[in-house]
This record gives C-alpha cells, structure tokens and sequence, in this order.
C-alpha cells in the first residue's frame, strides 16, 4: 500500500486513533501538536492544536483571509498535499532527507498526518540539528553533514521554506556517527506563484539560497551560545522526552 514514493495514496478508511489528551503529545509546534502513533513506534501523529484552528487563523488575517480557501489555513492538509507533490516529482530520492507520509487518519483530536518518526541507533528520536549543535558545537563532523546536505538539497531542488534549525533533526547510526539530516517540518514552496514546481532549474536555485542559510543561522546560534543568550522555545528534547517507551533508555545518575 505504502509505494516507494513514500506516500499512502489509496486513501482507505482506517480506525480512529486514541492519542490521549494534549498532555500526551511529545512535541508541540506554533499550529500543530506530535503525538506517538499508539500502534507504531516508528511513526507520529501530527493534529492541529484546538486553539490555532484553519477558522481562527482564517480570521485573523481579516479580510485577506477570507479571500483564501480554508482549508490554506490547515496545516496538515498543506503538508499533505505537499508530501504527494514531491512524491510526484522528485520520487524516492527525496526520502533520504524528508520523513515518509502515511497519509490523514482520524484521531480523538481531529484528523491526524502520519509520517516516520526520525530516531536514532538506540531509539531515542533524533536531536533537533538546534539542540545537537548547541550541545556539541559546530565540529568538523556536522560541517562536513552540512555541506554534503546543503548540495544535496541544491542537486535535487527539494521545496522548502526557510530551514530552520529546529525543523531538521540529526539521525545517529551511532554516539558520534550522524547518518543523515531529515528536514520534518516548513516543506513546500511559500511563493504565491509557486514557479518551483515547475521548473527544475528555478527549484535548484531556490533549493541553494535557503541551504546556504544554515550555515549563517548555526553560526548566529552559536554566538547566542557564547552571550549566554536565550535559548528559545522550540527544538529542545529533555533525554526522558527522547527515550520515551524505548527500553533503551539511559539510567539517571544522581
């Protein structure tokens, strides 16, 4: 059913999902909450969270709001149909760096997306590329990973938005070994006239601008590392947050 594109697309009617309450969620972003899948540790279960509705988000943006489909407004049907579209286009190679689609379900919190949850070796899920070079630094290990991502990114002209640090995480194959990063979130082109889509060339080029980025936004982070600057809010994992329901999980020491 699930295709080597990566996403389900036979739309068949599954069991609605139990995922608890609000409070169950392991992350939780500006529009969506991310909850295990109760079925399979290998997956996650995005829903939108009941205070930043496609109708209150709608409303905001007042009249220019009105103006758009609801159905803009909802992020997981944008990321949805964003997964078919580079399924579509780029095929199994855009696996290497973005999760798989499992396709809508419904839950106790309104449709859910499916999609892989990025973990490492030992099953904790993977660092945020935020909290991992907070951490660990900018060591020639993560530039060498970043550049050979950035012209990966720019050779396939996958669709993104800015790449932020917190929507990439670092997939380990072992303590010190980065495999792969895998970009979970701010997928698809955010231009009103999408040009990208269609046209190679055009993506490339787009593709490049926003990986060459990264570097600049590592760098900035870890200047405010080095300020004794905040943190933030997003893209940080507490080790009892990561190894949740992994037997593998590390023993705390007093």
């Amino acid at each position: 059913m699930y295709g080597t594109t990566g996403v389900d697309k036979s739309g068949a009617a599954m069991q609605k999902l139990d995922l608890g309450s609000e409070a169950d969620s392991f992350a939780q972003g500006g529009n969506r909450l991310c909850f295990f899948h109760p079925m399979d540790a290998g997956k996650c279960v995005k829903t939108l969270r009941k205070d930043r509705s496609p109708e209150l988000k709608q409303k905001e943006k007042g009249i220019k709001g009105w103006l758009k489909p609801l159905s803009s407004f909802d992020d997981n049907q944008q990321e949805y149909s964003t997964f078919l579209r580079i399924a579509d286009i780029y095929g199994p190679q855009a696996l290497q760096f973005i999760p798989r689609c499992y396709g809508m379900v419904a839950t106790n919190h309104g449709p859910g997306l499916v999609t892989d949850l990025v973990r490492d070796f030992d099953g904790a899920i993977s660092m945020t590329l935020k909290q991992y070079v907070w951490i660990h630094g900018n060591t020639p290990r993560v530039k060498n990973c970043i550049a050979a991502f950035q012209q990966a990114w720019e050779t396939i002209g996958l669709p993104s938005r800015n790449l932020l640090l917190h929507n990439i995480v670092v997939q380990l194959t072992a303590e010190d070994t980065i495999q792969r990063l895998v970009v979970i979130d701010g997928l698809g082109w955010a231009d009103v006239l999408p040009f990208g889509w269609w046209s190679r060339t055009l993506a490339r080029a787009k593709a490049a601008r926003k990986a060459e980025r990264l570097t600049e936004a590592i760098e900035a982070l870890l200047e405010i590392k080095r300020t004794n600057g905040d943190w933030g809010y997003h893209g940080w994992m507490e080790p009892a947050q990561r190894y949740a329901g992994v037997s593998t999980a590390p023993v705390a020491t007093s």
